[in-house]
């Protein structure tokens, strides 16, 4: 580590650990909110019928939603992106991409587990940032994967 890294040894042992289970429902209200809220009009998405006859089990998701996270008041947050101490006050997200292996649809009852895939730094216009790459991991009820979110986190 050099003098000048803003990336320490405290955060670079957060690097690859993977966070204890998270739970995400995925249901048909969810499905039809999130698909109207980002402006789909195919019926695909909000009829089960329809759904059911282009193949799917029930309303596939849009792509983006991947369910809702199971919120449980009683057991403190487990993200490895807040579990080491920054120098940076100011937050951005530096976007996110989706890999889908298969059909995420209502009924199904989602595992996610992430991890910090790499850390690295920059210089920009206002300074130093971290950019925090989290890896999320989704798998379905049969605990088959399916679906990788990669997303990027700025800190500056």
């Amino acid at each position: 580590m050099t003098q000048s890294s803003v990336i320490t040894d405290e955060m670079r042992a957060v690097i690859g650990k993977e966070s204890k289970p998270q739970t995400a429902e995925v249901d048909r209200t969810a499905i039809r909110m999130f698909a109207r809220a980002v402006g789909h009009t195919d019926a695909v998405y909000y009829d089960v019928e329809e759904a059911r006859r282009r193949g799917y089990r029930d309303l596939p998701c849009p792509p983006g939603y991947l369910g809702t996270p199971v919120f449980n008041p009683e057991l403190p947050p487990d993200n490895p992106y807040f579990s080491f101490k920054s120098p940076f006050t100011r937050v951005l997200n530096g976007g996110n991409e989706v890999e889908y292996f298969d059909d995420i649809c209502a009924g199904d009852v989602l595992t996610l587990t992430y991890k910090i895939a790499d850390l690295s730094e920059r210089q920009g216009g206002m300074g130093p940032m971290l950019l925090i790459r989290i890896e999320t991991t989704y798998r379905n009820q049969k605990g088959k994967v399916v679906a990788i979110l990669r997303g990027t986190g700025i800190q500056y």
